[in-house]
């Protein structure tokens, strides 16, 4: 059950903490929590420890120009409520203070014990966008106070690398929604860099491992801001040969990478969560993508954390991406069914909506889902499908109505996050659900499908310039009256969906 912030409600003496040395995604999910409890008639105090004051340029004319006002303590007397953000308490980055009680606020992945008042979205791509969340179901919409828009707008900013590392739609959502002040974005981003961090890059670019076999680059940086390991990456991506590349650098709370990808068949966002696989949390886009891996979770399984040991445990994993892994596109594939078996569609219950009932024809939109923005135009036989687990995905009238059977029982979407579309030309935000009507998914001819070992990407006939990605227990699966015809069903939406045909 997710934490409300009306729960903490009940304390009155209010302490909330970030994590030592804070950065602007720290400031912000505070002050925005803050502010909350100011609404609410409490007033609660924002805090940091450790050795450093805030000295960065970009986060003291933070704190200056939106009123922020976190203060560096020593010392803490216990407070009935403490409530750590972007953090978790007892972390290493964490200064420990005593409490009656404790919450966590966070979007990190979580490495020990966490209280009972706990909101932990690890797939998050910051947690300036874990409080707009929040907020919003406590019916606040953040933009009643810009300085608080603007915080939250610049702590996902930076926590996702300029918005390159976006991982999850409620992080697109904070990021198009949130009425900022942009001289102030403009200020802030301006002052991110120093001198030394332009050496730093410098530095960097002339230790550089390069496999020649895999097309793919391996840099590490000296401690500097996230910004610059995407300033290095682009720099290493432009090199003859470099398809790929990660730029990575060792800080004391662990190690923060950025990737970068300039062809089709390596998404940056999912080799950036591939690295990070039980260590941490990675996303991003199609070309761009960071992450993070936690110094707690990579002593734990094994690794040392000095550079030489790092540098081979990276190699190692980037090799592993490379080499185990099949790519298989639609149209080139010819399915060898000695290795496959039939299976009918069960009916179940769905929904769909109509794309021409969202916007017009010839209408440029996005449809906004778990699994990414997809960019269609509006046409009088385009339908949008939701699927069992809430998974979506654009079809074809005709081939709607030979998979599907309209009925009139009452929608109800099954899905995390409620899909929306975007319309492309106004940035309007459009809800899917109000829309939706049920559907039974039918039989029809049936395919031929097999259990996946290991990793598959897919190019299919949908979407050619993009790849689905099948892990083990995933099905690959080709259509009866086209073998060539390939594409990946997760394994449970599969163990819902199919049964296997009598011989």
């Amino acid at each position: 059950m997710s934490l409300k912030l009306s729960e903490l409600c009940n304390y009155k003496n209010i302490v909330i903490q970030c994590h030592d040395n804070p950065d602007a995604d720290a400031l912000a999910s505070g002050f925005a929590l803050r502010w909350y409890f100011g609404k609410q008639g409490i007033e609660a105090r924002f805090v940091y420890g450790g050795a450093n004051v805030i000295a960065k340029s970009n986060l003291v004319l933070m704190n200056e120009n939106l009123g922020i006002d976190c203060e560096h303590v020593d010392s803490l007397e216990a407070p009935e409520l403490l409530i750590t953000v972007d953090c978790q308490y007892g972390e290493s980055n964490v200064t420990v203070f005593s409490a009656e009680n404790v919450a966590v606020i966070d979007h990190h992945q979580v490495s020990g014990d966490l209280p009972a008042l706990r909101e932990v979205r690890s797939n998050y791509g910051s947690c300036s966008t874990v409080l707009y969340e929040m907020l919003q179901d406590e019916g606040l919409d953040i933009n009643e106070d810009q300085n608080v828009a603007t915080a939250l707008y610049y702590g996902l900013m930076t926590d996702t690398g300029d918005f390159s590392e976006i991982s999850h739609p409620s992080d697109r959502d904070l990021r198009d929604s949130a009425a900022f002040n942009k001289a102030l974005i403009t200020l802030f981003r301006n002052s991110n860099l120093s001198i030394e961090e332009l050496r730093i890059a410098g530095e960097a670019l002339k230790n550089t491992i390069v496999d020649d076999a895999r097309n793919y680059g391996i840099v590490e940086a000296g401690p500097c801001d996230p910004n610059i390991l995407g300033i290095i990456s682009d720099m290493f991506l432009e090199v003859d040969g470099v398809y790929t590349c990660v730029v990575y650098n060792l800080l004391p709370s662990g190690i923060k990478y950025s990737v970068r990808s300039c062809v089709k068949e390596v998404k940056a966002s999912e080799l950036a969560v591939y690295l990070a696989e039980g260590l941490g949390g990675g996303g991003g886009h199609l070309i761009k993508a960071g992450g993070f891996l936690k110094r707690d979770l990579i002593v734990r399984s094994g690794v040392p954390y000095e550079k030489e040991s790092i540098t081979r445990f990276i190699k190692s994993r980037m090799n592993a991406y490379f080499d185990n892994c099949v790519i298989l596109y639609a149209g080139q594939y010819q399915a060898d069914l000695s290795e496959y078996a039939r299976y009918r569609k069960l009916e179940c219950q769905v929904g769909f909506v109509r794309a021409i009932e969202l916007a017009p024809i010839d209408k440029p939109i996005t449809i906004r889902t778990l699994e990414g923005d997809v960019d269609v135009t509006v046409e009088e036989d385009l339908y949008i499908i939701l699927n069992v687990n809430g998974e979506i995905y654009p079809i074809r009238q005709a081939k709607f109505e030979r998979s599907y059977r309209v009925n009139d029982v009452p929608y109800t979407y099954p899905g995390e996050y409620p899909p929306n579309v975007i319309d492309n030309d106004t940035g309007e935000r459009i809800p899917l659900l109000p829309f939706a009507k049920s559907c039974i998914s039918v039989g029809g001819d049936g395919i031929y499908a097999k259990k996946i070992e290991g990793r598959v990407k897919v190019f299919t006939a949908w979407d050619p310039d993009k790849y689905y990605l099948g892990r083990t227990g995933d099905y690959l699966a080709v259509r009866v009256d086209d073998l060539s015809d390939v594409y990946v069903i997760e394994g449970g939406i599969f163990a819902k969906t199919y049964v296997r045909c009598e011989d």
